[in-house]
This record gives structure tokens, C-alpha cells and sequence, in this order.
């Protein structure tokens, strides 16, 4: 029996901790410019008038490495009916209370609206950022929108990103490793992603 499952290739990781960094950078510039309260985050990253320049082209970054991470994910994504069931009960995954929970794929239903919300998001971010970048050009109606879509689309996503960091690093002790190191334990992926693990052991 293999002592190591490969969980995530390299190409896979790489992609994934680029568009966090580009998230964090992006999220804590965004902050800064949102609330004066936060406004000393400006000086971390050097100062009010790089935050300002800097800022939507961070932006951007995460936008198009978040874009290769959806063409490469986006057809495992999809909801089926054991997802639908794990949503149900989640609550007790979340608790880490596996019993009774539906067996997950390569991806469980948590993660599948995680990467839902996460490139909607995105993109409602782009679009309102892109008009807020460029006022001048753009009618009132459209500059008002943006200034109400994107801090709440930015609130979401940041939110998301909150949810997954808990449950990585608290909930599922190994999944975190496994975004790090690329590989997982049989255990590992039989008592997290069953139907996954199962879906290997055929091959």
C-alpha cells in the first residue's frame, strides 16, 4: 500500500499560494483605502500613494491567477447529490463530528461553495475596481454601484478566506500539509474524502 497519495500536484500548489499571497495583499491594501481606522496599514506596504497605485494591480494579479485556478477546478466544482447532503449536515463536519456526514470527492461540498464564492467574488471585484479605477470614464449610476458592490463583494470574500483558514489549520489537521507538501496519508484521504479515496483505489 502506498504510504503517500499525491493530493495536490505542483503546479496545483504553486497556483493556489500565489493567489493567497495576491489576496492578502490585495485585501489588507483594500482595507487601508476603505477606513481611516485602518488607514496604518498603508505604511506597512509603503505609504498612501504606493497603497493607491498598487492597490488594482494586486487586484488584478489575484483576478488572473484565481482565473487559471478555475479553468484547471472548475469541473470538479460542480454540486451533486451527496454534496447537497453534506451541506445539510455540515454543521457537524464543522464541529469535527465526521458520523452521519456523506463521503466527500477530491473536494467536499464546503469547499466546492468556498470556490464558488470565492470567484464570484472576484469577479464582482474586477468589474466594480475596474470603475472605481477609472471614475472619470464612467457614468454616476455606475460609479455609485461600485462604491457599494465592492467592499461588500471584498467583506465576502475575506470572510470565505476567514472560514477556510479555520477550518485548514483547526478543524482538519493535514489539510493544510497537504496544500504544503502536495501529498496526503491513505488514512488521511479515506476518513476526509472517501469517495475520492475510493475513486483512486480503483484506478
Amino acid at each position: 500500500m502506498k504510504q503517500r497519495i499525491e493530493r495536490f500536484t505542483s503546479t496545483e500548489r504553486i497556483a493556489h499560494w500565489m493567489v493567497a499571497l495576491s489576496f492578502l495583499y490585495s485585501a489588507l491594501t483594500g482595507l487601508a483605502l476603505w477606513s481611516h481606522r485602518m488607514f496604518w496599514l498603508a505604511a506597512v506596504f509603503g505609504g498612501g500613494e504606493t497603497v493607491r497605485g498598487w492597490h488594482p494591480i494586486g487586484g488584478i494579479v489575484f483576478a488572473l491567477l484565481l482565473a487559471f485556478i478555475f479553468r484547471n477546478w472548475a469541473a470538479q466544482m460542480k454540486l451533486d447529490a451527496d454534496d447537497r447532503r453534506w451541506l445539510a449536515v455540515s454543521h457537524k463536519y464543522a464541529m469535527n463530528q465526521e458520523e452521519g456526514v456523506p463521503a466527500a470527492g477530491r473536494f467536499n461540498a464546503g469547499q466546492k461553495m468556498l470556490f464558488w464564492l470565492q470567484s464570484s467574488s472576484a469577479l464582482l471585484l474586477f468589474a466594480s475596481g475596474l470603475v472605481l479605477w477609472f471614475p472619470e470614464w464612467m457614468p454616476r449610476g455606475l460609479r455609485l454601484a461600485a462604491v457599494l458592490l465592492h467592499p461588500v463583494a471584498a467583506v465576502a470574500s475575506i470572510g470565505g478566506i476567514i472560514v477556510h483558514i479555520y477550518m485548514t489549520t483547526l478543524v482538519v489537521p493535514g489539510a493544510l500539509r497537504a496544500m504544503a507538501r502536495g501529498w496526503v496519508t491513505p488514512r488521511w484521504a479515506a476518513s476526509h474524502h472517501a469517495k475520492w479515496y475510493r475513486d483512486l483505489d480503483r484506478r
